[in-house]
């Protein structure tokens, strides 16, 4: 009689830890808990004191949705901002802001905040986890119809690209602002590097779980590289769905087999990105 208690309890105990897992998957698939920091309440977002003249790359704080697919803005932070600054830094004639430590001076930025307009580029990562109210909405309008630059990266599957796009479309309705897949003799692909493809980069622990790049099987296998363009042509919206050029730069150093697999890849776009958007 004595064993059935405890085999009871067992059960009850693996149920509760399946359950657990369960939830903890389900928040970061459906945008629970908002990436590490939330919508960043305690991070410290520049200050029009940050601003020296020089490029800073920007990263958008944003709030996550209870109904989106994404582990929060702050995905590959700061590596990536800091890196693919360094690289631009050595690889281009562009004037990066450095501490003087000589360290890039990388900022945060949300969509309502004034100093957005100081960023002539901008990214997001894991956008299908976000949602955006009326006022955020607005202001990403404004500063993308104002000669701004938007980049979102990291974002895998068709549930995810749809919440990104109802988001989106608050900002930039479809009748106006058109969604187009990039034809590779667009400018952006040639205006340092000679880009050949649209790259698709896993992250660097789901590529050594087993060597693959499409994290959500048959549902991710294509990557694409997407655009709207302003009414005088200009890219004003660059997105980056089934593939993840920020790891590619935030994990540069840490295997020399992810980096020689997607290092120069992820570089090439990224530095061909932020030069068409500093010259556009």
């Amino acid at each position: 009689m004595r064993g059935r208690p405890s085999r009871l309890l067992i059960a009850v105990f693996i149920a509760a830890l399946v359950c657990a897992a369960v939830t903890v998957e389900a928040q970061r698939r459906r945008g629970g808990g908002g990436g590490r920091g939330g919508f960043g309440f305690g991070t410290r977002t520049a200050t029009p004191q940050d601003f020296d003249g020089r490029f800073h790359f920007c990263r958008i704080v944003f709030r996550n949705s209870l109904e989106g697919d994404g582990g929060g803005w702050s995905v590959d932070y700061p590596r990536a901002d800091i890196n693919l600054s360094v690289r631009l830094s050595e690889l281009t004639k562009t004037n990066v802001s450095k501490a003087a430590t000589g360290e890039p001076n990388h900022l945060l930025v949300r969509l309502t905040d004034d100093e957005l307009f100081d960023c002539p580029f901008a990214m997001m990562t894991e956008p299908g986890g976000a949602g955006f109210d009326e006022q955020e909405a607005a202001k990403l309008r404004l500063y993308l119809e104002k000669g701004g630059f938007l980049w979102a990266d990291d974002f895998w599957g068709e549930y995810a690209w749809n919440v990104w796009v109802s988001q989106l479309r608050k900002a930039l309705p479809a009748a106006e602002y058109p969604i187009v897949d990039l034809s590779l003799a667009h400018p952006m692909f040639h205006t340092q590097f000679e880009v050949t493809k649209v790259a698709q980069i896993p992250s660097i622990n789901f590529f050594f779980g087993g060597g693959r790049t499409s994290e959500r099987g048959a549902d991710s296998a294509v990557p694409h590289a997407r655009a709207i363009s302003d009414k005088s042509g200009r890219m004003i919206v660059l997105m980056t769905h089934n593939t993840d050029f920020g790891d590619s730069w935030e994990r540069e150093g840490d295997d020399a087999t992810y980096f020689l697999n997607f290092g120069p890849d992820g570089y090439a776009f990224g530095i061909n990105a932020v030069l068409y958007a500093l010259t556009h």
